[in-house]
């Protein structure tokens, strides 16, 4: 194998493929990355057994091969070669080393067999549709924050996407969930996804999904999908995972349907306040009291240590007094996610989930559960 490539290709190419290679392996090969020459193009591909990306990107071969090679090490190596470098790689067939040289570098990593290298079938894709990549990454975006970090509780350690029912307007639905806030975002289902099955993406995968989604979002994302895995395509990139195999939660039983006190708050000022006041927060609970009369919002913070601290707000309220405390940290969270310039609350009682809202948005929905404070 003998080949020359651009620095900048082989650098994008390497950043994306060996996020997914995890730094400790108990299986050697599964350090390394995956490298295939032939025609004007080198093929890179990682995998960690659940989760495989594979990229394509435009080099000048001058022999056709094959090999594997550590995928951090490589990556290391081209990140610090100067910028505009041609980089060359060329496997030698007697001592079974890769040789990597840009200017008057050069270096030599070992290399493991390619029959070792492990293949993710994906199997069954009965599902294909196509979305646009800033609607998906919109959908990952805006309820990531919310996937549970519980191993015990596996099935919500990612985003749950399925597709509502009405056949008039079927919605391409991303939910997550940790047992304190629910996030709810859908945007029309996409062309194809109408009878698509109920899948659970892992959280490495929207980690990987998400970095890929973030470069460029008029492109279109090709999303095939299966009961036990998922395929998306962007650009030259292909991802293959694994999805959870487990049950999501009825998380509609947990949104409310009678919260009758509606909040109104400037989304920018009430985050701000918010972020203010939780500097003299326990650190432990970060809780946060809110208490609300007609037109005021007061939010207020104790601590042994630290003190304590109070702002007050003008808002758009006229339904009684109401006392209610929330974990400050989840509550920025979820108003990190409002992009209008009002945020609404619905309120039942001081015990009962918020219903938090952007007043001019009805795409995305998040239900923060109370604290005693």
């Amino acid at each position: 194998m003998k080949l020359t490539i651009e620095r900048a290709a082989l650098l994008r190419s390497l950043s994306h493929i060996s996020s997914v290679v995890e730094r400790r392996n108990t299986i050697p090969i599964l350090g390394n990355v995956r490298l295939v020459a032939e025609g004007a193009t080198l093929k890179l591909t990682a995998t960690d057994m659940d989760l495989e990306v594979v990229e394509t990107c435009p080099a000048l071969v001058e022999q056709a091969g094959e090999t594997t090679t550590p995928a951090h090490t490589l990556f290391d190596i081209v990140r610090k070669l100067p910028d505009g470098s041609q980089v060359e790689l060329s496997l030698s067939g007697g001592d079974g080393m890769i040789t990597v040289r840009a200017g008057r570098s050069q270096f030599r990593l070992g290399c493991l067999p390619v029959a070792d290298f492990p293949v993710l079938h994906s199997g069954d894709l009965s599902t294909h549709f196509k979305v646009s990549a800033g609607d998906l990454s919109a959908l990952i975006a805006r309820t990531r924050f919310a996937i549970s970090t519980e191993e015990t509780r596996y099935y919500l350690n990612g985003i749950y996407f399925h597709t509502t029912s009405d056949p008039e307007n079927p919605m391409l639905r991303a939910v997550a969930t940790d047992g304190h806030r629910l996030a709810r975002v859908e945007l029309p289902a996409p062309v194809g996804a109408e009878q698509m099955p109920g899948i659970i993406l892992p959280r490495k995968a929207v980690t990987e999904i998400a970095k890929l989604l973030g470069e460029d979002e008029t492109l279109e994302v090709s999303v095939s999908l299966g009961k036990t895995k998922a395929r998306i395509e962007v650009g030259d990139v292909t991802l293959t995972t694994k999805l959870i195999d487990g049950t999501f939660p009825d998380y509609e039983r947990v949104i409310p349907t009678g919260n009758n006190k509606h909040l109104r708050v400037p989304t920018k000022a009430f985050a701000a306040a918010v972020d203010r006041v939780a500097t003299i927060a326990i650190e432990k609970t970060r809780a946060i009291k809110m208490s609300i009369g007609n037109g005021s919002l007061i939010l207020s913070a104790t601590s042994p240590e630290a003190g304590s601290a109070t702002e007050e707000l003008e808002v758009d309220y006229s339904e009684g007094g109401q006392e209610i405390g929330f974990n400050s940290r989840y509550l920025l969270d979820i108003t990190q996610q409002v992009t209008g310039e009002e945020l609404e609350l619905q309120m039942a009682d001081s015990a009962s989930p918020t219903i938090v809202k952007d007043a001019n948005d009805g795409s995305a929905l998040y239900v923060l559960m109370p604290m005693r404070v």
